[in-house]
């Protein structure tokens, strides 16, 4: 059978490798992005280990001119490309009285309008292919929930989980399917700092009933479900991720 192809942004380490491994082993090759393409040899490699071929590309979401670039690499790499995972996102804990408006679009334009702008390529990419297309957003539990110092990020959450609904919408005549995965608090090397304090890891843990955080590939697991036929009637749907948190 033909492999399949797909671009993940974000790619370079944590959820957005686990998800660039386990669609290579289902059978995808694949572009994966970075802002510095050198950091991507390592998920390079364990995709070639998967059996899938891996094209490294540069993209910064916030910039037109790279997301362009970007989807043209893609596309000379992979030929047609028919999903986009938007993974590349920034965090951002701070207090909503003291944040800066330079923080404020750092995190918006990474976040929202970036994963718009990139949602946006894709969509022109395959309406122009004539062919049918996925996008998978990451959003978060923090678009759904209410916490401390998350604001910008919550918002842009939000944002993205929104635009699936309404862009699946739109763009269901041309046979593309736009669907989004919230995730709560996910075990990953960049995140461990974060929940290194024992009293602040319970502090988390005691608002998700499963008591555990969720693992990469767990979310890896998610995006596969979603790319597969089996969800072929599935858009404009957010999977929740969560262990329970948002059931309160």
């Amino acid at each position: 059978m033909a492999r399949r192809t797909a671009f993940v942004t974000g790619a370079s380490q944590g959820i957005g490798a686990e998800i660039a491994v386990a669609l290579a082993r289902d059978g995808f090759d694949l572009a994966v992005s970075s802002m510095q393409r050198e950091k991507l040899a390592g998920t390079v490699a364990r995709i070639e280990a998967a059996g899938g071929r891996a094209v490294p590309v540069e993209l910064d979401v916030r910039s037109h001119a790279s997301i362009g670039r970007a989807m043209d690499a893609a596309s000379a790499g992979l030929g047609a490309v028919e999903l986009l995972v938007n993974n590349a996102a920034m965090a951002l804990k701070r207090a909503a009285l003291d944040m800066t408006p330079d923080e404020w679009e750092n995190v918006i334009g990474t976040n929202l309008s970036g994963a718009f702008f990139v949602t946006q390529a894709m969509g022109r990419h395959l309406v122009a292919a004539r062919r049918p297309g996925l996008v998978i957003t990451l959003g978060s539990t923090h678009g759904l929930v209410a916490l401390e110092d998350r604001l910008a990020y919550g918002v842009a959450k939000a944002g993205v989980m929104h635009m699936t609904r309404m862009l699946a919408y739109e763009w269901a005549e041309h046979g593309i399917r736009l669907n989004a995965i919230a995730p709560g608090r996910v075990n990953t090397p960049s995140r461990a700092g974060s929940i290194a304090d024992p009293a602040a890891r319970e502090r988390l843990l005691a608002r998700v009933p499963l008591k555990r955080f969720a693992e990469a590939d767990e979310v890896a697991a998610a995006v596969c479900y979603l790319a597969s036929p089996a969800a072929s009637y599935i858009t404009g749907h957010t999977l929740v991720l969560d262990g329970g948190l948002t059931v309160y």
